[in-house]
């Protein structure tokens, strides 16, 4: 079959988030096919829309929207029907389910997950949070924390960390240093705390290339214990025993993405609170894999 070249126009009257992540999503089990995204967000007058349709023209495509004003969802499709392309307004179907269930009418609000709540500030302030606590920063505020992960320098603490503050989650990290001990603050954690381990040779790679960004490409390389293979799997070795001795769940990340490394972190948080018989967190459910990895480093 010949690979085409397609334009795709994501419309939203919002930030476009909810139609970029659709689109990823479903762009991901296509392979060989270039497809061009053209994002069009806050999208909320006419004037705004006769841009949209003039792109449209020049280079048509299918179209992706999510529009509440009736009367730019109408403008919208009656133009692309007269330029012959698809359009989806893709929460419909499911506003439709969830309306036959609930009984009740959706309220035509736009950008209803942004709004200023108490979910949006608990975000900013566990965005705060990491930034303040990273890399072993204030570890005496791992009492207000929510989780702490542990591991070697460049597992992928921090952007992790990150990734679950934009969920509201107060995340602490802190690092496995050879011949450093451990805050006296985790001898007796209040917090679940999860390990996160990864392979050798992929860790040696990413530590090269920190080297490089850094500036350090003068540094001997095949002798430096950072990047030294035999130094590099005695400290993940090191690590793991570490946690396996106080009773830590190890994510091997290895392979995995930072969303799915956090999402395992949120499952592994809600059986730690189980456990306890505490309430967790106000956290997401996210359907994750539940199989943490085990590649040996």
């Amino acid at each position: 079959m010949a690979h085409r070249t397609i334009n795709l126009h994501l419309v939203s009257d919002s930030t476009g988030e909810t139609l970029n992540s659709i689109a990823r999503a479903t762009l991901a089990r296509f392979d060989g096919h270039h497809v061009i995204p053209h994002r069009w967000s806050l999208i909320r007058s006419r004037l705004q829309l006769d841009r949209v349709l003039e792109g449209l023209r020049h280079e048509p495509g299918p179209v992706l929207f999510t529009l509440v004003d009736r009367s730019l969802r109408h403008a919208l499709e009656e133009a692309c029907e007269r330029l012959g392309v698809p359009c989806l307004s893709v929460l419909d179907q499911v506003m439709e389910l969830l309306q036959s269930q609930i009984g009740e009418k959706a309220r035509e609000k736009r950008a209803a997950q942004h709004v200023l709540d108490a979910d949006y500030f608990r975000r900013i302030d566990a965005m705060h949070f990491v930034l303040a606590h990273d890399d072993g920063q204030g570890v005496a505020g791992i009492a207000e924390a929510d989780v702490c992960l542990v591991g070697v320098s460049r597992s992928s603490k921090t952007p992790t960390c990150f990734y679950l503050a934009n969920r509201g989650i107060k995340a602490a990290n802190v690092p496995i240093v050879p011949g450093v001990p451990l805050p006296p603050e985790l001898d007796d954690p209040p917090c679940p705390v999860v390990g996160l381990t990864i392979e050798t040779h992929a860790l040696i790679e990413i530590r090269r290339h920190r080297l490089r960004l850094i500036g350090a490409g003068g540094v001997r390389q095949d002798t430096s214990q950072y990047v030294d293979p035999e130094s590099v799997k005695a400290e993940i070795l090191a690590a793991r025993r570490i946690c396996a001795q106080r009773g830590w769940p190890v994510i091997d990340v290895t392979r995995r993405s930072i969303e799915e490394t956090a999402a395992t972190v949120l499952q592994l948080m809600e059986a730690w609170h189980a456990r306890r018989g505490r309430a967790a967190a106000p956290m997401p459910h996210d359907p994750a894999a539940a199989v943490l990895g085990g590649g040996a480093p």
